[in-house]
């Protein structure tokens, strides 16, 4: 493994232990602002950190012996692209947000992972994009972690947290499907600058209509959770995973980043002091072998499609 390989896998290692870590700033600042006034700050913040980021891919791709000025059709492609991005993230962060009120920052951690289990599945029902059968067998096994996760207790016990932190798991598969189909066109930071800064002026607006106080005075009580969300989460980590996936192998990158589940766990047993049953230890579990076995292609395991 060469030096340029190692570097990358301990990047995409640093990207996963920020976002895990942004579990724990996002849970402590609805103590303190609504989840609206926390997005539109956050993604706004997020915006503006990855537009030096552009600055500089931008530079270095004129440098390309093939580089090509953008036409019209691909300006369209990135904006068009953008917003819907953008609308995206804002339904997902928001139910995110909004769990993060009544459920813990590991447990939604391992929900919200749940998402690279969808995405194939979510490729099939609306793209018509095949996939191997061990995707279902994968998508069971992820079933019941989510059954021990949140219903282990019985279904007397169910929590709307971890309810709504699973909407916004089928968003983020939704996010990235979308992501997908436009990334093929456009330039990645460009689009995820756009779609910040779009998430975060929907958010501002959902601020102002479900009369959330969007004081300068309450943004002040939460600034380091904004700060480090719109930073160190949006900004940072997303800068990391570009230039990390350039020297390792895709499915390491995502076995890698997937790791964000058990980092979230992690800082909210040592900073929020939080504890999970046996039952939710169990689901964790079982949902990070689902995402971990989802990661590795089929052919590596020897199994031949059907």
């Amino acid at each position: 493994m060469s030096f340029k390989t190692i570097r990358a896998n301990l990047l995409l290692v640093l990207t996963a232990m920020l976002w895990g870590a942004a579990f724990v700033a996002q849970s402590t600042a609805m103590d303190e602002i609504g989840p609206f006034t926390f997005n539109g700050t956050r993604m706004f913040i997020g915006s503006l950190v990855l537009i030096p980021v552009l600055y500089v891919v931008n530079r270095l791709d004129q440098k390309k012996a093939d580089y090509k000025p953008m036409t019209k059709a691909d300006w369209k492609v990135l904006i068009i692209g953008g917003i819907l991005c953008g609308i995206v993230l804002f339904f997902a962060s928001t139910f995110q947000n909004l769990g993060l009120i009544y459920t813990g920052a590991g447990k939604a951690g391992f929900i919200t992972t749940l998402y690279v289990v969808l995405v194939p599945i979510l490729g099939l029902i609306f793209m018509r994009k095949k996939n191997h059968w061990l995707t279902w067998i994968y998508a069971a096994i992820a079933v019941v972690g989510f059954y021990f996760l949140a219903l282990g207790d019985g279904f007397d016990n169910i929590n709307k947290g971890d309810m709504l932190v699973l909407v916004c798991a089928i968003l983020f598969a939704v996010h990235i499907l979308v992501i997908d189909h436009f990334s093929q066109h456009a330039s990645g930071v460009a689009l995820s600058c756009i779609q910040f800064f779009v998430c975060a002026v929907l958010s501002v607006i959902a601020a102002f209509v479900f009369k959330e106080d969007f004081s300068i005075a309450t943004m002040l009580e939460a600034k380091w959770s904004i700060l480090y969300a719109g930073v160190c989460s949006c900004g940072i980590a997303y800068t990391l995973q570009i230039v990390a996936q350039k020297d390792t192998d895709p499915t390491v990158a995502a076995l890698l980043m997937s790791l964000e589940s058990v980092f979230a766990a992690l800082f909210g047993w040592l900073i929020l002091k939080e504890q999970l049953s046996g039952s939710e230890y169990l689901g964790c579990a079982i949902v990070f072998v689902a995402v971990i076995l989802s990661q590795i292609p089929p052919e590596k395991l020897k199994f031949k499609h059907k």
